[in-house]
């Protein structure tokens, strides 16, 4: 490992262990805690496309239909 970690009787080599597992617990949390956002997102997307009538199809979202609106806008004028 770190010839530090030999001299010092272990505690700088511990310390490395302590740390290494400390951080694989924080990116563990971070990592269910983004499934569970994920997952909950998914939901109220879902919720939102049933209140408004539509299927699970969010491939291009509200744009739909507002082509030529968009394309005004973006030339600078208003549509």
């Amino acid at each position: 490992m770190i010839p530090l970690a030999v001299e010092n009787g272990g505690y700088v080599g511990a310390a490395y262990v302590v740390f290494l597992l400390l951080l694989l617990i924080y990116v563990a949390i971070m990592a269910a805690k983004l499934q569970r956002i994920q997952r909950e997102v998914n939901s109220i997307a879902d919720i939102a496309d049933r209140s408004q009538g539509r299927g699970t199809d969010r491939s291009v979202g509200p744009v739909r239909g507002r082509e030529e609106e968009i394309e005004a806008v973006r030339q600078g004028g208003r549509g």
